[in-house]
């Protein structure tokens, strides 16, 4: 039986990340503006840069809806995120990115869903604002239902993987939507990659990993994914 890859998605910041990622062997690419090193930076790009990445990419591009650094949103920043996003996708992009939580730090399915049926059944992902939610099980179980969502990204905690990774361990050996949905990403480490595979995590994210020095100063190196590429491919193919 052939194992089919899993997918690797790599952060990138403007059209010159895009030949290391692709080169590298990235499925797909996550698009931000980076406003700088802390976890809560990355906000939406231009449309013209989506539109030059998308120009010079050759996997889908997922561009993030986000306007400001908190998790929540208002009506009027709805009704600006579905335009921008509208855009993103007239300028080339395959989906976007985007998540949002309520004054009680849960899952605020009524403004993700209406967001997504803005956009038309356009494939969105869960980004890492999921990790500050108070109750992982409870959302873990109300993203499930959002319509058009393709992945959660999550590292299990606020903090990281390497805090983190237990418990997504947890939750994906012990719920096969949460499996199929997580995206692990956040502080990704090589040794962590055979027990999420083997819990059936079949996405994974990477960001700093691929730059020299681990920085987002530096662009997107084609050898620096190759590396996470082969050790995906080879270690999908040794779990049963």
């Amino acid at each position: 039986m052939t194992t089919v890859p899993p997918l690797l998605e790599v952060t990138v910041l403007h059209e010159r990340d895009v030949p290391g990622a692709v080169a590298g062997g990235a499925d797909r690419l996550h698009l931000v503006r980076h406003a700088g090193a802390v976890e809560d930076g990355p906000t939406s790009p231009e449309p013209a840069t989506v539109s030059a990445v998308c120009r010079a990419s050759e996997v889908p591009v997922f561009a993030l809806l986000r306007l400001n650094a908190s998790w929540t949103t208002t009506g009027g920043e709805l009704t600006r995120l579905a335009g921008l996003g509208h855009d993103y996708l007239g300028a080339g992009a395959a989906g976007v990115s985007f998540g949002f939580l309520d004054t009680d730090l849960g899952i605020d399915t009524e403004v993700c869903a209406e967001l997504a049926r803005m956009l038309r059944g356009v494939p969105w992902t869960f980004h890492r604002g999921f990790d500050a939610t108070l109750e992982p099980r409870r959302a873990w179980h109300d993203v499930a239902a959002l319509p058009g969502l393709v992945g959660v990204r999550s590292a299990g905690s606020l903090r990281g993987m390497e805090s983190g990774v237990d418990e997504l361990l947890a939750t994906a050996g012990a719920d096969p939507d949460a499996a199929r949905l997580l995206i692990a990403g956040g502080g990704l480490l090589a040794e962590h990659v055979p027990w999420l595979l083997r819990a059936g995590v079949r996405q994974f994210h990477l960001g700093r990993q691929t730059r020299p020095g681990a920085t987002y100063r530096s662009y997107v190196d084609a050898g620096h994914v190759r590396s996470w590429r082969l050790l995906l491919d080879d270690a999908a193919e040794r779990i049963p």
